[in-house]
């Protein structure tokens, strides 16, 4: 069963026509990339799945249940994620988890809250307010606080924006290990590279229509055949970056490609 079916999706608001005829289909367990630039669509999107919105026509499924006439059950299948983190600075990372689940009405919360800080990395910062957490922690306690319930569809918008280099690439692989686990991960980005990183399959949506859909595979036979050339790769700043402060960080300098 996909995760995620919609198909002929409209919203419009006054005389704009933000998503005009919206169609995808998201598989379970799978990573799906949602690409656009500002005004494409995106967040009115991800806002009629979560049920915050509601289409003008066209119909969405999540997680086998209908946005409009099944609201409630679609919102305790899954679980947003926005830009910035929706922690709880005042409160230590272990009560932040202990909160969301006690909301949830989830029994045993600090035996949940604990297990959460284990897969996250975050065991030893678990008494340290969250004041004093770096913005890669930050993200990855938001993350963790999201899988509170084991929600079976997790919407993260935007999950890299105004992180460093490092914290982005631990982000990816908390994502990567959301997947690996069977839940089913649909990412909002504008990063190019995040979702080459990242996805099972990417979509294109652009100016409130999806204009191509598929894997990286598939939509790199668009372009023309690559040339075979012998260039010599500089390290970007990136790389220098990385092989700084992440010794163990995959850094080509120079390298022939």
């Amino acid at each position: 069963m996909n995760a995620v079916e919609v198909h002929s999706l409209h919203k419009s608001f006054n005389d704009l026509d933000v998503l005009r005829g919206v169609d995808l289909s998201i598989p379970s367990g799978s990573i799906y990339a949602l690409l656009g630039s500002n005004g494409a669509g995106k967040t009115t999107l991800v806002k009629i799945l979560s049920t915050v919105l509601k289409p003008d026509s066209g119909k969405a499924m999540v997680n086998g249940f209908n946005v409009s006439a099944e609201p409630a059950q679609v919102r305790a299948s899954l679980s947003v994620t926005g830009q910035f983190a929706a922690t709880d600075a005042v409160l230590t990372g272990r009560e932040n988890l202990e909160l969301i689940a006690r909301l949830r009405k989830l029994p045993h919360a600090g035996k949940i809250a604990d297990g959460l800080l284990e897969r996250f990395n975050l065991t030893d910062a678990a008494a340290r307010k969250v004041s004093t957490y770096s913005g890669g922690m930050r993200r990855r306690l938001d993350i963790a606080m999201s899988l509170v319930g084991d929600p079976l569809l997790v919407i993260l918008d935007e999950p890299t924006t105004g992180l460093d280099p490092q914290a982005r690439i631990q982000t990816w692989q908390s994502i990567k290990d959301l997947a690996a686990a069977g839940t089913t991960v649909l990412l909002t980005t504008q990063y190019l590279d995040e979702a080459e990183q990242l996805a099972d399959r990417i979509a294109i949506l652009h100016e409130g229509t999806i204009i191509q859909e598929g894997t990286l595979a598939e939509l790199r036979t668009l372009m023309p055949a690559p040339r075979v050339e012998q260039v010599v790769r500089q390290a970007t700043l990136e790389d220098i970056f990385l092989s700084l402060v992440s010794p163990s960080a995959n850094v080509e300098e120079g390298a022939q490609s």
